[in-house]
């Protein structure tokens, strides 16, 4: 839908802002709204129940999409801002994830982190602020007037020196009912979007899961020149049924499994790397959260110097090991795949799991993105223990199905072409919800900041 411009345009005298409608005002945000007015103070009754908000807990589209109850005595020492319905919150520090979100009608207690600055609306309406604050120009300016470069931060009062333009109420009144009506149609769509990416990976776990436990389907076991299963046995297993007749179940400890495949986490203890090792060029320290869509992202990974690396006891990781995440994030699976890096270095988050004879690496990482895998991983992690976390003893209490080499390359080529297909889709889906929050961005910019004229498709 296009939308008019306004009849008359004047400069704003803001080099980011450029020209705003005629009859509009501009001015500093300091004017129109105050900032971090109510914080709790230290003699707050140390039960004192509240939700809290991190920085983690807010998306650029989304707003707040997390809290964390918690009471004061508890409380991390920047859980101090007091927020109330309609403030924004826009984040001082870390600028660069853009988190600024409105403050929805609540009923619990909300305190937001010191990392936020609390906008509190003065002579302007809440709901035109909400949505001006998060305009691309706004955003934009605080990004730059922020200082550091691994933790760039700005200060409050460089936020309300930032101008604002300011139609009349009754036209914030009108641009603000338009967005809200505009941005939950895009939204709608959005969240249509997610749930068939949802079902689009529902649909490729139960692809793997029942190939890796039940074998291939026919006509797939045929085109590889393969026998479909017509027999089939117990698995031995209690939580799962049959399994094909010629397959194994075996756990990773039994000998004729634990000569086939070498695990192994990081170092513990004094020897795990720290902080103050890391370097800018060397050797990768993969964590769990380094573990992206199946292989290593070693674009987020720390580095530690080589020379440490080869001093350090275990944890040597290769191309071709299947990483598996066992502490803290459980369950999630990638392939150390072909780099420069003669090795890679484990955390004890992490554990290889190495193949080096009867079971191929590939099958293996799909194996474990099962449901029958990962089921059992929940279920260990749940025993004993209120943090999530499965040491090697326990691994080797996992049980494997093992098909024969021939079969296990079929179940590998077949995987790798049928979940790329549905991968495909996933993007495609994907890039369409990234194309649909462009607009929602633009739009906004682009009506509180008078680029178009919406008084009139308002309804």
């Amino acid at each position: 839908m296009r939308f008019p411009a306004y009849p008359k345009y004047r400069d704003s005298g803001v080099q980011w802002l450029g020209r705003v409608p005629g009859h509009w005002e501009v001015k500093r945000l300091k004017f129109s709204a105050t900032i971090n007015d109510d914080a709790l103070p230290e003699t707050t009754d140390p039960d004192f129940e509240f939700s809290y908000v991190d920085i983690g807990s807010v998306s650029p589209g989304e707003g707040i999409t997390s809290t964390e109850p918690m009471i004061f005595e508890n409380a991390p020492s920047r859980a101090r801002r007091k927020v109330a319905p309609g403030d924004s919150i826009v984040s001082t520090v870390r600028t660069y994830l853009r988190a600024i979100a409105p403050i929805p009608e609540i009923f619990d207690p909300l305190v937001v982190s010191t990392g936020f600055a609390v906008i509190r609306p003065r002579k302007v309406s809440s709901a035109f602020l909400a949505y001006a604050l998060r305009e691309s120009y706004f955003v934009e300016s605080i990004v730059a007037r922020s200082t550091g470069v691994s933790y760039p931060a700005v200060n409050a009062s460089e936020i309300g020196d930032i101008a604002i333009p300011l139609p009349s109420e009754d036209e914030q009144t009108t641009i603000a009912d338009f967005l809200d009506r505009e941005t939950g149609r895009i939204d709608t769509l959005v969240a249509k979007k997610r749930r068939l990416i949802a079902l689009l990976k529902e649909k490729r776990t139960a692809l793997i899961s029942r190939t890796v436990t039940r074998g291939l389907p026919d006509a797939a076991a045929r085109e590889f020149g393969l026998q479909p299963h017509t027999r089939f046995k117990s698995s031995g297993i209690e939580w799962l049924d049959e399994v094909p007749a010629a397959w194994e179940a075996r756990k990773v400890w039994i000998e004729r499994v634990s000569r086939n495949i070498e695990l192994q986490d990081g170092n513990h203890g004094e020897l795990h790397p720290k902080a103050e090792d890391y370097v800018s060029e060397g050797i990768p320290f993969v964590m769990a959260n380094h573990i992206v869509d199946g292989k290593v992202d070693f674009d987020r990974c720390n580095y530690i110097d080589k020379q440490q690396a080869d001093s350090l006891r275990i944890g040597f990781s290769l191309r071709g090991d299947v990483l598996l995440t066992h502490k803290g994030t459980i369950g999630r699976v990638g392939l150390v795949q072909e780099s420069d890096f003669p090795y890679v270095m484990l955390t004890p988050q992490v554990t290889y799991y190495r193949c080096l004879r009867e079971i191929q690496n590939v099958f293996l990482f799909w194996f474990m993105q099962s449901d029958f895998w990962q089921d059992q991983l929940r279920l260990l992690a749940g025993l004993g223990s209120t943090r999530a976390y499965i040491g090697l003893l326990d691994q080797k209490k996992l049980s494997f199905l093992i098909p024969n080499e021939l079969e296990q390359s079929a179940i590998v080529t077949y995987l790798d072409r049928e979940t790329a297909k549905i991968d495909r889709l996933v993007k495609k889906v994907e890039a369409a919800i990234a194309r649909l929050q462009e607009y929602r961005t633009a739009l906004i910019t682009a009506a509180v900041s008078g680029k178009i004229d919406v008084r009139e498709a308002v309804v």
